[in-house]
């Protein structure tokens, strides 16, 4: 089986759940992603992350072998740096 790309996870997120943005980068194993979605808000850390593991469900058992987020609400992604 050939090794998941970055851009097959951005499409398989980006199927299950309403962004606004999101970016994967990785190494065939290795992912970090950048996920924007109004679907966050108000949900904890957990639970936003939560929602995206639910999003590629066997995939994450099967092809991913680690994937680093970063899930924003819209408002978050917007808001100046401090």
């Amino acid at each position: 089986m050939a090794a998941i790309t970055p851009e097959e996870i951005k499409r398989t997120i980006e199927s299950g759940l309403v962004c606004e943005h999101v970016a994967v980068d990785g190494d065939g194993r290795h992912f970090q992603a950048l996920i924007v979605s109004g679907e966050f808000t108000g949900l904890s850390k957990v639970r936003q992350h939560q929602l995206v593991y639910g999003v590629l469900g066997e995939r994450m058992r099967e092809e991913i072998h680690a994937l680093s987020m970063q899930t924003l609400t819209p408002a978050q992604w917007r808001a100046p740096a401090g």
